[in-house]
């Protein structure tokens, strides 16, 4: 039988990673609630399942990755983007289809040529998270239901008195008009490869947003990784910002004075160095599965 993968898994081995991952994801969930007790959209988690449109239920469901055949699993064969297999004493065994790699290689391409150019760089570790208060700069609209720390004045006194470096167009593009031309530079959609750098906060998120896309094509135990990961560097990003969260638990970084500043540089230098470590896995994972189409269809 011919299937392009390369380890087999008993279901001894597998099915205790699989409920690892549930229990794992579930704990996440409890202590990050995208909706409040009354229902609404919690105003710090919310964004990573509303903005990457990842749903819990999705990111519960464990994937070995391309290349890897379970034996005696037949609810994933049963799944959508797997191939039913036997294994070798006729019980139902799966793997993933080789027709999820061709439908997604050209993510897998973009992904791999964006994070390779982004870990060439050194990060950049002084915009101190001034992107949500761009997003409000002289305007009475908020992007959250929360107060703000500061008076609409002083917010854009904060604006006005620094120097918005701002690197990521999915940040940049929420800037509002007059904040737009503040900004060292002008991300844009054509040139992301060129502009993201490792310190960004949301390029870091953004590595979650890669991992599940590429699913089920890699392990979940990276997509669980980079989903911790986004977890803590929105938690960051939102205390950096001008809303008031302490009714939510998030003591503010007040980014506006030279403490915060350094209390931020001091958080985002970790939080980057464990972003690297996850982008190269996310590199190497896209790189083996370029590999695998390009030998399967030359």
């Amino acid at each position: 039988m011919t299937t392009g993968a390369s380890i087999t898994l008993p279901a001894e081995v597998w099915r205790p990673r699989e409920q690892a991952h549930g229990d794992r994801i579930d704990e996440l969930l409890t202590s990050h609630p995208p909706r409040g007790a009354d229902g609404t959209p919690h105003p710090v988690w919310s964004f990573l399942f509303t903005y990457y449109n990842h749903k819990p239920s999705a990111l519960r469901r464990w994937h070995p990755g391309f290349g890897v055949i379970l034996d005696d699993a037949p609810d994933h064969a049963r799944r959508p983007g797997y191939r039913a297999l036997t294994d070798g004493v006729g019980r139902p065994a799966a793997t993933v289809d080789h027709g999820q790699l061709h439908k997604r290689i050209d993510t897998a391409r973009f992904v791999h040529r964006l994070l390779t150019a982004t870990a060439a760089r050194a990060p950049r570790l002084n915009c101190f998270g001034l992107h949500e208060w761009a997003m409000v700069y002289r305007t009475d609209r908020t992007r959250h239901p929360v107060p703000m720390r500061l008076s609409a004045a002083d917010t854009d006194a904060v604006v006005e008195s620094s120097q918005l470096r701002c690197t990521h167009i999915d940040a940049f593009r929420f800037f509002t008009e007059p904040a737009a031309p503040r900004n060292q530079t002008r991300p844009m959609r054509e040139s992301q490869v060129a502009d993201e750098q490792p310190g960004c906060v949301h390029a870091g998120m953004d590595l979650y947003k890669w991992a599940f896309k590429l699913s089920p094509l890699v392990v979940s135990d990276l997509v669980c990784d980079a989903f911790a990961l986004a977890l803590d560097f929105r938690h960051l990003d939102m205390r950096a910002s001008p809303y008031d969260l302490t009714d939510h638990g998030l003591a503010p970084v007040p980014v506006e004075t030279p403490s915060g500043r350094a209390d931020y540089v001091r958080e985002q230098t970790a939080l980057a160095d464990r972003a690297a470590a996850v982008r190269r896995r996310l590199i190497e994972a896209t790189a083996a599965l370029i590999d695998a189409h390009d030998r399967a269809d030359p």
